[in-house]
């Protein structure tokens, strides 16, 4: 019978094996990407008529809140994987990728509070998208928190799961606050019907800058992931292995003096 290609991928020795020419690749995108995006970004793009040039950090902080969205949507797809099917590599690399997804999570909302104070002067209010995206961070800490404090790593990757899955509610919640609410954020300008609002000037760097945050989040996931692989490996022969201790003999009289 012919194991499918995810099967197969699934196999640790495979994945490491398919994943290792992939990963320069990968870096190289990434350094491209961002090298262009970051030029046009800071250097060619125009100023916005309105926000001046405040508005050159929506080039950091809109593609860091859609990668904390694909990461999480990408941890919730794999922990359903390895809950259902057990498929251990799977869940190792949810867990990876959470960590990643949890860093573009702050950056957006630091850099959307700073934004914030430009554009609307506050660093803060209880706009729909602001709070649905601190919820995401706090369930990006809560799944990451019971890897750290749950023993045994298949008991702590099936909870981590169950929490991912759920928290996976929280996504079209982010997503549709600004049309569902009134809020602070304005409607989609890129993703909407019509296609984007923006000019191409302005398009093609924050395009650009999401491709290199997309690239970076499946070099650091595959990189963890390979890394927590191969410490998997060196752990179990050596916790397989025979004791050296020495037992003391002990003396006669029960060893009393």
């Amino acid at each position: 019978m012919k194991t499918h290609p995810i099967s197969q991928l699934a196999n640790p020795a495979r994945f490491l094996a398919v994943t290792r020419p992939v990963m320069p690749v990968l870096w190289v995108l990434t350094a491209l990407c961002l090298a262009a995006g970051t030029y046009m970004a800071f250097i060619t793009s125009p100023p916005d008529f309105r926000q001046g040039e405040s508005v050159r950090m929506m080039y950091v902080h809109v593609p860091a809140a859609w990668l904390a969205l694909q990461t999480y949507a990408a941890v919730a797809i794999a922990s359903f994987v390895g809950f259902v099917w057990r498929h251990r590599l799977a869940d190792l690399a949810a867990r990876e990728a959470a960590k990643i997804g949890l860093a573009f999570t702050v950056l957006a909302l630091m850099t959307g509070s700073f934004w914030g104070k430009v554009t609307w002067g506050v660093y803060w209010d209880w706009d729909p998208r602001l709070t649905s995206m601190l919820v995401l961070m706090f369930i990006y800490v809560g799944y990451i928190s019971i890897w750290q404090a749950v023993e045994g790593e298949a008991r702590a990757a099936r909870l981590a799961a169950l929490l991912a899955m759920l928290g996976a509610i929280n996504l079209p919640i982010i997503k549709f606050s600004v049309d569902w609410w009134d809020s602070l954020h304005q409607k989609a300008t890129v993703i909407r019907e019509g296609g984007p609002s923006m000019p191409a000037s302005m398009l093609w760097p924050l395009l650009l800058m999401g491709l290199g945050y997309f690239f970076l989040s499946i070099a650091y996931t595959i990189l963890r992931t390979r890394t927590a692989l191969v410490e998997r490996t060196v752990r179990q022969p050596e916790s397989r292995a025979p004791s050296r201790a020495q037992l003391e003999a002990i003396p006669e009289g029960g060893g009393h003096e």
